[in-house]
């Protein structure tokens, strides 16, 4: 027989009003797992059980200390074995406290009767310390668990075990649909924590076979892993709710897959979008699945393939309540930030968390721009790729970021006798997040200007033999008399940065009002500073900046820091446009600036001219009154 043993340890929780027989299937079950069992009863203080006797319902502060012996107790035995702990656990906040700190190595399995059959139990049962006259406070008191394991008490024992057996061992905990680069290294990650997991991919002759058996031979920890390129098997091979990961190109791929698994699932299943979805479309899918009694979890996942692997930026939304049944295994594979916390959270509601995963790529567009844009600078003050990295490097006790790092190796790397970064066609693609953005932030009224000037710079370089040709066309200044210094570079590198970073979480903090998603900014920042492509000692900072206020221009630190670089910004603007350098990101990140600091704006001019020629009228700053007005202007 396959023992539970045989994987990670788990704490199984049998629970259920008293008299449902918990007591009585916990030790079959533990009996027949071969695993140790333990009555919650038998922990309850002197104090509790004569309450109880005397016929006094335990209040919740009775209770707490009792269900703390229990959490300690299933940690100790964690550390050794698994184990079976039967435990009334009515109330949800009870089960919270049963499960703190162990969520991911438990299990729920609730015994479900009337309140007749077990009435008629406990009147049945001689000498038990708890009255037939508590048990409809016990159903009063009861809210049923939605991630259990939910049993029939009509059942015979052996039927119920045999059904506990088939959940508890013999199914997986986890599916993941979808072996490309990401869905294999989270499958590698969910394993390597001792999740027990099945993996699908579709089965496409000649093109696609056998990928997950295949994929499962090539690594050890995926030895008890099951591998499955047919539906139906693969998703009956789940633990009910199941939970199962979609890792499949956005767009129609993830409609069509949802409509092949749809005919297998069962009430209160979660599927669980982790590609780069428009968040319009998880809202939508959302909504759908709502009305098939199935949950949607739209998530945004950052890290790439090694991220994927050693730990990613989680960004789940949708039911919360769903997303419990989910959190063990996503906080678990999570990235941890400098407390250990992970860096994963629930976001909010729809599609809130491929919103912020959509701005999360945004900024990163961003932040590659500067720094592409910078080695353009310093490449033109004569620097070869070597020099640039090393002043790239010299810059980490100040500006450290996980692009700058990666930045640092890509111009260290070497193709023969020359650096590879040399060799490499100059034409950015795209994936289609920064278009979204971009869309967003004019949907929305937000000027992410540095979004959409990062985004058309990538447009721009597609256009490879027209800039050739334009480039004949049009002489440019040599750049040799270019009169900068690394320190100024570095100094409009960080302003623009800040810029960067004030026009995403604006972005985010305006969907939030808009759609009243509630979004934390300063959550947002700490699940950002670990596992994601934009971590960053500057993400560090602004998760304390968020807690005190949503605009990072009014902090006192980083006003500072932007006033004092300021004038090194003006200079390497200025110096590019005199030397024709292209350097947009950085230029528009000085004229955001002024923009957004000016007292009185050229609108006026602006509302003046609408007024004229389509009677679109103006307010005045004579008059407070909102009032509208219109002229004729001739």
């Amino acid at each position: 027989m396959k023992n539970i043993r045989d994987s990670i340890n788990k704490v199984i929780f049998v629970i259920g009003v008293s008299g449902c027989g918990k007591s009585t299937i916990g030790k079959l079950l533990a009996e027949e797992l071969e695993i140790p069992f333990f009555d919650g009863d038998d922990f309850h203080p002197k104090v509790n059980i004569i309450k109880m006797s005397s016929g006094q319902p335990l209040t919740d502060a009775d209770r707490q200390g009792w269900l703390e012996t229990l959490n300690e107790l299933a940690k100790t035995q964690l550390a050794k074995s698994s184990c079976v702990i039967v435990c009334s656990a009515l109330k949800e906040t009870y089960r919270n406290t049963l499960s703190l700190g162990i969520e991911s190595a438990t299990k729920w399995v609730f015994l479900n009767g009337t309140f007749n059959q077990i009435y008629n139990r406990v009147n049945k049962r001689p000498n038990h310390f708890m009255p037939s006259e508590l048990l409809q406070s016990q159903f009063d008191t009861l809210e049923e668990p939605k991630d259990a394991i939910k049993i029939d008490i009509s059942l015979t024992p052996e039927d119920i075990i045999k059904t506990l057996k088939e959940n508890l061992m013999d199914k997986s905990e986890f599916g993941l649909f979808g072996l490309g680069v990401m869905g294999k290294s989270l499958c590698r990650n969910l394993a390597n924590n001792g999740f027990k997991i099945s993996m699908f991919n579709r089965h496409v002759t000649g093109v696609e076979e056998n990928v997950a058996k295949d994929f499962k031979a090539q690594y050890s920890e995926l030895s008890k892993a099951e591998a499955y390129d047919e539906i139906s098997a693969f998703v009956n091979s789940l633990q009910t709710p199941r939970k199962i990961m979609l890792m499949v190109n956005a767009g129609k791929t993830i409609d069509y897959v949802i409509e092949d698994l749809l005919p297998h699932l069962s009430g209160n299943d979660i599927i669980i979008d982790g590609g780069n979805s428009n968040y319009v479309k998880t809202k939508e899918r959302c909504n759908y699945l709502k009305t098939k009694g199935i949950h949607f979890i739209g998530t945004g996942v950052s890290g790439g393939e090694e991220g994927a692997l050693k730990g990613p930026s989680i960004m789940p939304s949708g039911d919360p309540e769903a997303y419990k049944n989910v959190q063990p295994f996503l906080e678990k594979i999570a990235a941890k930030d400098q407390n250990n916390l992970p860096c994963c959270t629930y976001v909010g509601p729809e599609g809130s968390g491929h919103f912020i995963k959509m701005v999360h790529n945004g900024v990163e567009y961003v932040e590659m721009q500067l720094l592409a844009e910078v080695a353009t600078i310093l490449q033109a003050l004569g620097q070869d790729p070597n020099d640039i990295a090393n002043t790239l490097e010299s810059w980490k006790d100040a500006a450290n970021s996980y692009l700058l790092e990666i930045t640092t190796v890509i111009f260290r790397k070497k193709d023969g006798n020359d650096w590879l970064v040399n060799k490499i066609l100059d034409k950015a693609g795209n994936k289609g997040t920064g278009n979204w953005a971009t869309i967003a932030s004019a949907e929305l009224g937000v000027p992410s200007t540095l979004i959409s000037s990062a985004l058309f710079s990538r447009y721009i370089s597609f256009y490879k033999d027209e800039r050739i040709e334009l480039s004949d066309n049009f002489d440019k200044v040599d750049a040799s008399e270019l009169n900068l210094t690394t320190t100024e570079i570095l100094e409009a590198y960080q302003f623009a940065r800040i810029i960067n970073h004030y026009q995403g979480f604006k972005l985010i903090a305006e969907a939030s009002d808009k759609f009243s998603w509630n979004l934390n900014l300063s959550e947002i920042a700490r699940i950002w500073t670990n596992g994601c492509i934009i971590r960053s000692t500057l993400m560090t900072d602004l998760v304390d900046v968020f807690k005190s206020t949503s605009n990072i221009l009014t902090n006192s630190d980083l006003i500072k820091v932007v006033k004092h670089n300021k004038q090194a910004t003006k200079k390497v603007v200025s110096e590019c446009v005199i030397n024709d350098l292209a350097i947009p990101a950085l230029s528009e990140a000085l004229q955001f600036f002024n923009g957004i600091t000016t007292l009185y704006a050229s609108a006026n001019i602006i509302q003046a001219q609408r007024d004229y020629f389509g009677a679109h009228t103006y307010q005045r700053l004579d008059d407070n009154s909102g009032k509208s007005f219109h002229t004729n202007w001739i």
